[in-house]
């Protein structure tokens, strides 16, 4: 495989070069700014599970940086590889801390979630509009059955999981929409994800480091 092959996958990009997509690339500051954020929020809790998410969610930011500049095989990889570590780690987290799981049942939660993505994300494939988005548009159920698990043991991190979900389901609607709306918007909307989900991630490290703050328990 030629991972150098050029991918011209955004409405914003119009032809090779680092600067094809120039709100595309700049608006993935949004996940640097979102990390420096969180790190700081994160500072004298001793959680170590928030800050590899924190570390991550900076990572997400460069990976995408890559893919919005080079737009080759290799840059969709480093652009996606942070996404599913960050994923992996959240559900974790989540299942350990949220739910109470033990270590192996968390693990096995994590070991689970690539069988249940592709399974759903096919799918979701088949409803009109969602196309390249399905990987994504399988979060937002996890995130909501983790809330209502929570609901009685947890109402406020309950809450908070749903707006989390809420909000991915939105920034999933603008990164949907960027070809078709790509003839009346020639920019796209696809840096509209990019901004929100910045937002939505840092949102679900906080509501993460609030529940640990309101609930100290041994992290593992």
């Amino acid at each position: 495989m030629d991972w150098s092959v050029y991918l011209d996958n955004y409405c914003e990009r119009l032809a090779p070069g680092l600067w094809g997509e120039p709100l595309n690339t700049i608006s993935n500051l949004a996940f640097l700014i979102a990390a420096a954020i969180m790190l700081r929020r994160a500072r004298g809790h001793g959680l170590i599970k928030a800050d590899i998410l924190i570390g991550l969610l900076a990572f997400v930011g460069v990976g995408s940086l890559l893919f919005h500049t080079y737009a080759t095989r290799w840059s969709a990889i480093a652009d996606a590889l942070p996404i599913f570590l960050f994923i992996l780690v959240y559900l974790y987290a989540a299942s350990r801390d949220f739910i109470g799981m033990k270590p192996g049942w968390a693990f096995a939660v994590v070991l689970a979630f690539p069988v249940y993505a592709g399974y759903t994300g096919n799918l979701l494939e088949a409803i009109p509009g969602i196309g390249g988005s399905a990987g994504y548009a399988t979060i937002p159920p996890i995130i909501l059955g983790y809330a209502a698990l929570m609901v009685s043991r947890a109402p406020e991190t309950a809450r908070f999981l749903a707006l989390g979900a809420m909000l991915l389901i939105v920034s999933i609607f603008f990164r949907s929409i960027d070809l078709p709306v790509c003839a009346s918007f020639p920019p796209g909307t696809h840096f509209i994800w990019h901004l929100l989900n910045a937002v939505m991630l840092a949102w679900m490290i906080e509501l993460y480091i609030r529940h640990m703050v309101a609930s100290p328990a041994d992290e593992g």
